[in-house]
């Protein structure tokens, strides 16, 4: 399994940046790897609400369809498959003086023989994370700003 995890700390409050991030159809808006994320459930985020995203790795975009697993307080986890690959992305805000704190960790576990390059694939799945953080954060302080 490869991890990439992030943290970013912003001025806005952190209910209102978890009901931001935790809205996944917002993705497209702050990370530069998920161009393409729709809602395919009706109503507020709930467990088992579905997305279709389009992610971009090196050069090619893949299509994942995410279900939320996880849905308690602050926190959200989404569960994306297709036939390479799975990922668990989970969001934990909390507050931070009187803004908030995200962290952000992606599992990847990649299907059959391909597990095998693991290692190898880490640093390109590694390298997704400072734009995708550096976009949450101007998007979360873009926010607070309005």
């Amino acid at each position: 399994m490869i991890t990439v995890t992030g943290t970013v700390r912003s001025p806005l409050q952190a209910g209102k940046a978890f009901a931001y991030l935790s809205a996944f159809e917002h993705t497209p808006e702050w990370d530069p790897g998920t161009p393409v994320a729709k809602k395919l459930s009706d109503g507020p985020v709930a467990v088992g609400h579905r997305y279709h995203a389009e992610a971009e790795f090196r050069g090619k975009r893949q299509t994942l369809i995410y279900e939320v697993v996880e849905l308690a307080g602050t926190l959200i986890k989404l569960r994306g498959e297709n036939k390479t690959v799975i990922s668990v992305d989970t969001i934990d805000v909390k507050p931070s003086g009187s803004g908030s704190e995200v962290r952000y960790t992606a599992e990847f576990r990649l299907k059959g023989w391909l597990k095998v390059a693991e290692p190898f694939i880490k640093p390109a799945f590694q390298s997704l994370a400072d734009p995708a953080m550096a976009g949450m954060k101007k998007a979360l302080d873009s926010q607070a700003s309005q």
